[in-house]
């Protein structure tokens, strides 16, 4: 099925961008950055959510609001997702969080599935998947066959700093509905699967190295 890619240009975006990129960056300022980048991506990816209609009482008269029609289910995939899950919080603090873990074979590039806390049911809830890093794609793909096999039957929105057209293929290869809001779809991935130019390992530039 056709992937809905949209790279979202905005300055601040963009000024937060450079700083991840930069290797000098510290762990400390890189997650403060990658949090901003988060903000702004969320903001735009969520703008389609449906809302509906509500009455509200001001100090001064009744007047009418909306409100959405039912909170998403945030899944970032372990460990560099987490860096985006704090302004998801802050933007939808009554979303349900759901957490998928995928490590990388660092010999056949593959996923390595860990960890699956995902709700019984996610039938007529919107899931938004918060992956720093699309490269090969294997994870999130991973990760959308789980949403599905749990119900989820609307257009599942990825929420990512980085893609590489590599893995924006392999989503296109599934059979599922995705929409990818990116701040940048860079060149192409390296012989170790690696996004470039890219920002090297998300995870290690968050967390530091585990080794």
């Amino acid at each position: 099925m056709p992937v809905a890619l949209h790279v979202v240009d905005h300055p601040l975006i963009a000024d937060s961008l450079t700083r991840v990129r930069d290797e000098t960056t510290p762990n400390a300022l890189f997650r403060q950055e990658l949090s901003r980048i988060g903000t702004l991506l969320l903001a735009e990816a969520t703008k389609g959510l449906p809302t509906h209609s509500v009455g509200v009482q001001t100090p001064l008269t009744a007047t009418l609001g909306r409100q959405l029609d039912s909170q998403p289910v945030m899944v970032p995939v372990l460990r560099a997702g987490l860096g985006f899950l704090g302004p998801a919080q802050d933007l939808l603090p009554n979303a349900d969080v759901g957490f998928i873990g995928v490590a990388r074979d660092e010999t056949t590039h593959q996923p390595k599935p860990y960890v699956n806390k995902l709700p019984e049911s996610l039938a007529g809830r919107q899931c938004i998947v918060l992956d720093p890093m699309l490269a090969t794609g294997g994870s999130l793909a991973h990760t959308v066959q789980l949403l599905i096999e749990r119900g989820a039957d609307m257009r599942i929105i990825v929420v990512c700093v980085l893609a590489a057209p590599e893995g924006i293929e392999l989503l296109r290869s599934i059979d599922a509905d995705i929409a990818v809001y990116t701040a940048a779809l860079d060149e192409r991935l390296t012989d170790t699967a690696f996004i470039w130019p890219g920002l090297g390992d998300a995870g290690d530039r968050q967390f530091g190295s585990p080794a």
